[in-house]
This record gives C-alpha cells, sequence and structure tokens, in this order.
C-alpha cells in the first residue's frame, strides 16, 4: 500500500483552531524558511517539506532553474501567524530555496493575531490541542505575556483547566469577589492561583522540564487522585497517588 504523503498545514484549518483575533498590519520582512510550515490555497500541490507534487511542471522548472542561474527572485506574499507564517503567494520559490539550502526570503508579511498562540512547532497534529487552548482562552483570556507560555498536550488537559479555573472563579464570587471583566479574572486566577502553586512546586525541587501550566495540571491531577476538594496546606506531588510516572530522582546512583 502506498504511503498517504502529507501536505501543507492549511490556513483555513489552522485560523478555525487558533481563533483569529484581527489583523495586526503588514510588513516587508526577511522570514525564516524553517517558520513557513503552511499555505493559503495550496497545501495538497507541495508535501510537509515543501517538496513539489508536481515536479515535472513547467512553472517548477522556471523557478527553479532562475534559483540555480543565480538569480534572486522577488518577494513571496505570507500571512503570518505567531512565529509560522502561511503561503499566499511564492510556493515554487520557497520549494526552490529551500532545496538548494537557502534559510530565508524576502516577504511581503500580513499579521494576524490569534486567540491561541501559534508557536514554531505548530502541525496539523497540534490543531485539536490548540482549538481546546483557544476554547479556554475565549472564556479566560490570560496576559499576553502568559499566552506564549502555554504548553499542553491534549484536549484532556485543557478541559481540567476549565474546571479549575471555573471552580476557583465560583469561589471568588461565593466570597464576594468581583472582577470587572473576564481579562481581570483571568489575570487574578494566574497571579493568585496558578504561580504560586507552580513556585511552591518548584522550590520543592518538582517540576524540571515542565512548563508552568503543565506542572499546574500535573498537580491538579495529584489533588484529585488523593480525593481532594481543595488544595493541602503543602501541595507535594507524591508518587503514584494519580496514577502519573513518579518523578525521576537526579540525584539518586544510576543503577
Amino acid at each position: 500500500m502506498a504511503r498517504r504523503v502529507a501536505g501543507l498545514l492549511p490556513y483555513d484549518a489552522a485560523i478555525e483552531a487558533l481563533g483569529s483575533a484581527g489583523t495586526m498590519g503588514r510588513y516587508d520582512d526577511e522570514i525564516p524558511l524553517s517558520a513557513v510550515v503552511g499555505s493559503v490555497a495550496r497545501s495538497t500541490d507541495f508535501d510537509d517539506r515543501f517538496r513539489p507534487l508536481r515536479p515535472r511542471s513547467d512553472r517548477w522548472r522556471r523557478v527553479r532553474g532562475m534559483f540555480r542561474d543565480g538569480g534572486f527572485p522577488p518577494p513571496i506574499e505570507v500571512v503570518r501567524l505567531g512565529e509560522v507564517y502561511f503561503v499566499v503567494d511564492g510556493h515554487h520559490r520557497v520549494a526552490a530555496a529551500r532545496e538548494l539550502g537557502w534559510t530565508t526570503l524576502p516577504a511581503h508579511v500580513r499579521r494576524v493575531c490569534t486567540v491561541a498562540f501559534a508557536c514554531a512547532c505548530l502541525r496539523a497534529e497540534s490543531l485539536p490541542t490548540k482549538a481546546a487552548e483557544r476554547r479556554f482562552l475565549e472564556r479566560f483570556p490570560l496576559p499576553d505575556d502568559v499566552l506564549t507560555t502555554l504548553d499542553l498536550d491534549r484536549p484532556a488537559d485543557w478541559a481540567r483547566v476549565a474546571d479549575a479555573a471555573m471552580a476557583w472563579g465560583f469561589q471568588q464570587q461565593s466570597a464576594g469577589t468581583a472582577y470587572c471583566c473576564a481579562h481581570d479574572l483571568a489575570a487574578a486566577w494566574w497571579r493568585t492561583e496558578v504561580a504560586p502553586r507552580v513556585a511552591r512546586l518548584r522550590a520543592d525541587g518538582v517540576g524540571a522540564g515542565l512548563g508552568d501550566l503543565a506542572l499546574y495540571v500535573l498537580a491538579l491531577a495529584e489533588r484529585d487522585g488523593l480525593g481532594l476538594l481543595d488544595w493541602a496546606d503543602d501541595p507535594v506531588l507524591h508518587e503514584g497517588a494519580c496514577g502519573c510516572e513518579p518523578w525521576p530522582d537526579h540525584d539518586a546512583p544510576a543503577s
């Protein structure tokens, strides 16, 4: 059976998952080809390494020949989402440049802001998780400096975070604390709930290699596994309580 060739990441699928938050303007720049991951309208004409699937076309021969003859191409046209780019015009120029080992190309860039941050590792398989992140952020719009640090890998983790954030918000409301808008509520949740919890865990030597939100989710799983309705006074992850792998003892001698 022939192996299915993966194409480029479609812009429409990416923007649906991430959520559009408006255009931020246009500019010209020299963009890194390693960050060009998708296409606005031709995602099925190239594979995921930006090689043309019709390599005998006249268009490909002309563009490739121009590059090999030392010609310098006109700027391509791209849309930027976060740290990645989607080609509007110039697919063959990107393909030829990558084939010859170029690392950048001049480009006319239109930047689009998204609800969930488009990190450099964005791929088709990560879109379901990004869609879950977007749904969470539509309800809890975290500060911009936090958005680029979010690092959860599964939609289920975002569901767990949403449950925890909503429970925290309900507790605040029950205690008579009011916030003027969803942005203030989300910022307060991060500042007074997530950040201190993560800081205490890191002070105990827990969480090396994990981002803040991933560590917070692991702590939530630990708390759920212990059957607690609230945090203990000293929230330290215990081996095996939630079915997670135990934390490695970096000081233990190798067996």
